[in-house]
């Protein structure tokens, strides 16, 4: 069957050279429609053509239709996804908007950034981005930074300010030893006198030369007993020495004042120790280990305050800190952040404390406590308002009570004269067995209830006096500490002979 075969055409088969490629007898040629007269209205084929042409017409109109609906659906697909974009832009618009009421955020002033940073010029996002990177690079602070008040100065400006008011003090003393010789009556001990040096480390406070530092820098209690220095002179930053003179010392809370003749000197800056913090920043400065390493710096923290601390059986209450400070150092200036002196350097805590081992644990007066104790050291020449009995002691342990058949306590040696214990009728060789109706053993627990008292205050003592035990009244009087020679106090040679 040929492949032109037109079922609207009777079966007639056309070839080629026919009308069969135009089904409709339409003629190649569009110009010839309008010949009029070459198409027959009465041609069965043109009829058959007009006829199959028609079919075809309506067949396109109806695929016109079809693509009629389906732009009609295709356009209201678009209009339903438009609608439900707009929906959703609507909701997530408004969602928005909730989620930046409840954050705290504009979305206006988020549209206003955005404007703002879409106006802004290259360069100026350039130099942005540069701060950016920047504040992003900075580091955090430090612990010095975290650690230091917020009016501190930097470091380098506090060594340097304080440095001309720092000394070194050196201390002579003299000590007696039994040297052994042997001779043809036997070995005897021949007494020797040698002189030690000590040194130490102080401050000035007065442009004229007043300068202060710990009293055992100036007064040895050590095993030697060597007692107070014979001679004493500081060591200027400058390097110039000088001789200084000891105007008083309290050893109690371990503060001596000496003074050499110079005018012009810089004092240290007094602060207030009741300001400290825990944690916060403090400088230790001194002369450890002697004069080799003058003017040695170290930092550290406090580490507690009010630390109740026995210091060659006194009880004193110090400044902890971490600050490194070591032989030499006892008598230097322990500063805060601001470069003002908070405390006087003291003491370090052994390396073996007990069986542990420590480190870090250094110890300073607070400055607040001895601004009262220098003034009175400066002006009186002893601490005023400290109670005093007016007797020289020595305990009496239970190996001597046992020995000597006399009961435990505080054995008087020597009584003052004119002193408040020979006003109550105290005797040499009572042994105090009481006060305020305490029992007592030894001169620590007897100064510490004494003190609890001022002077004027009247206490009562418990003695035993030959078996018997007798009980006076005591007025306490103002102690007085004027500065002692080894020929005024030779008690001070026995170091277990103490005075109260």
């Amino acid at each position: 069957m040929s492949d032109n075969y037109d079922p609207y055409n009777n079966g007639n088969y056309n070839d080629r050279n026919g009308q069969s490629d135009n089904y409709g007898g339409y003629p190649q040629n569009d110009q010839g429609v309008r010949k009029g007269n070459e198409y027959s209205y009465e041609s069965s084929s043109f009829d058959q053509s007009y006829e199959y042409s028609s079919d075809r017409s309506a067949h396109k109109k109806k695929q016109g239709s079809h693509r009629v609906l389906k732009a009609v659906v295709c356009l209201l697909l678009l209009t339903g996804v438009g609608a439900g974009s707009v929906q959703a832009y609507k909701f997530l618009n408004e969602t928005k908007k909730e989620l930046a009421e409840y954050t705290g955020e504009s979305s206006k002033s988020k549209a206003e950034s955005k404007t703002q940073t879409q106006d802004k010029t290259e360069p100026e996002s350039e130099a942005e981005n540069l701060q950016a990177e920047t504040d992003s690079n900075e580091e955090l602070p430090s612990l010095i930074q975290l650690a230091s008040r917020s009016d501190a100065k930097p470091l380098p400006d506090i060594v340097e300010e304080i440095m001309p008011s720092v000394v070194g003090v050196s201390s002579t003393f003299e000590y007696e030893y039994s040297q052994p010789s042997f001779s043809m009556w036997g070995w005897n001990t021949t007494p020797q006198t040698q002189q030690a040096k000590a040194t130490g480390t102080g401050f000035i406070i007065t442009d004229d030369g007043y300068i202060v530092t710990n009293a055992h820098v100036i007064y040895d209690e050590s095993e030697y007993n060597a007692g107070l220095a014979i001679e004493v002179s500081v060591l200027f930053s400058d390097e110039t020495e000088h001789e200084a003179k000891i105007i008083a010392y309290d050893k109690e809370t371990d503060i001596a004042v000496l003074k050499v003749n110079e005018k012009g000197l810089t004092p240290a800056i007094l602060g207030d120790s009741d300001e400290l913090r825990v944690g916060e920043l403090v400088i230790a400065v001194g002369n450890p280990l002697g004069f080799d390493l003058f003017g040695s710096v170290t930092s550290g923290i406090v580490s507690a305050l009010n630390r109740q601390i026995s210091i060659n059986e006194k009880n004193m209450t110090l400044i902890q800190t971490d600050a490194a400070i070591n032989n030499g150092n006892s008598g230097g200036p322990l500063l805060n952040s601001c470069g003002q002196v908070i405390g006087i350097n003291s003491a370090k805590m052994s390396s073996n404390y007990g069986s542990a081992s420590v480190e870090g644990l250094g110890f300073a007066i607070p400055m607040k406590e001895a601004k009262v104790i220098i003034d009175d050291l400066i002006n009186y020449n002893y601490v005023k308002g400290r109670p005093q009995i007016g007797i020289s002691t020595v305990d009496v342990n239970e190996s001597y009570s046992r020995y000597l058949n006399i009961p435990m306590g505080v054995y008087v040696r020597t009584v003052e004269e004119g002193s408040a214990a020979e006003q109550a009728g105290i005797l040499e060789g009572d042994i105090i067995i009481g006060i305020e109706n305490e029992p007592i053993t030894t001169i620590d627990e007897l100064t510490a209830i004494k003190n609890k008292f001022k002077a004027g205050d009247t206490i009562k003592l418990t003695l035993s006096r030959n078996g018997t035990d007798v009980d006076v009244n005591v007025k306490l009087q103002e102690e007085r500490n004027p500065l002692e020679t080894k020929d005024e106090n030779p008690l001070e040679k026995d170091p277990d002979i103490s005075n109260n």
